[in-house]
């Protein structure tokens, strides 16, 4: 991905959330000149990737294939003595059309929340024992109400409602033709996209990207530790 079209998302998402009255933490506007000043006193932010993630997932297609995150709060399972948190929280966008790739957790249980805009399709599997889609049934909770679904079955959730997805439950999602984008909020046990990712193709976590102006904010693996 350009830095300059990476640049026009965050602004973008900053846009949406302000419109849509979802306050972000200060650290989500600190500088890169900011950055290069900071001590270990934000390690929190650094070790637990806290802040921007804008993702193409290695494909070069944002517009189809794409994600804008930003983790607000995460644990660290491989440091629970220094970060104990066992749970995380993010806020997203997903614009009409744009895909999440098919994935699951091994670990994650995650509540997807509708916290505005348009609506957000689901489509679920569970996992089989070979990491591919099962042909068998299953439940999940929506809203606290339990619903049986088939294979590859969906799931609309309109704006206020949400989602449990257990581990194993494979699970991809995009904006529904036709609508606005949406803020997608997640709340779930500790995130560790290292550990706990099991993508159904061989996919990037992370974009390549093309220093083509300079950063308006960086990402949340972009930043530089005190020396």
């Amino acid at each position: 991905m350009n830095r300059s079209e990476i640049n026009a998302h965050i602004r973008d998402a900053i846009s949406l959330f302000s419109r849509l009255s979802f306050h972000l933490p200060p650290f989500a506007f600190w500088t890169p000149e900011y950055w290069r000043t900071a001590g270990p006193e934000v390690n929190e932010i650094r070790d637990n990737f806290l802040g921007w993630d804008v993702t193409d997932y290695g494909l070069g297609r944002f517009a189809e294939t794409g994600l804008l995150l930003f983790t607000i709060r995460n644990g660290n399972f491989t440091r629970k003595d220094t970060y104990p948190k066992g749970y995380a929280e993010k806020i997203m966008v997903v614009r009409e059309n744009q895909i999440t790739p098919w994935h699951y957790h091994w670990n994650k249980r995650e509540d997807i929340i509708n916290r505005g805009g348009g609506e957000l399709v689901l489509e679920l599997f569970l996992a089989d024992d070979k990491n591919g889609f099962s042909d068998k049934t299953f439940s999940v909770s929506v809203d606290g109400v339990q619903r049986r679904m088939k294979p590859g079955a969906s799931v609309i959730l309109r704006p206020g409602e949400s989602i449990c997805l257990e581990p194993y439950v494979y699970h991809t999602f995009y904006g529904r033709a036709g609508g606005a984008p949406v803020m997608v909020g997640e709340v779930s046990d500790v995130n560790d996209d290292a550990n706990d990712n099991c993508f159904l193709d061989k996919l990037g976590r992370f974009p390549d990207i093309i220093e083509d102006e300079p950063p308006l904010h960086l990402l949340c693996t972009e930043y530089p530790r005190p020396e």
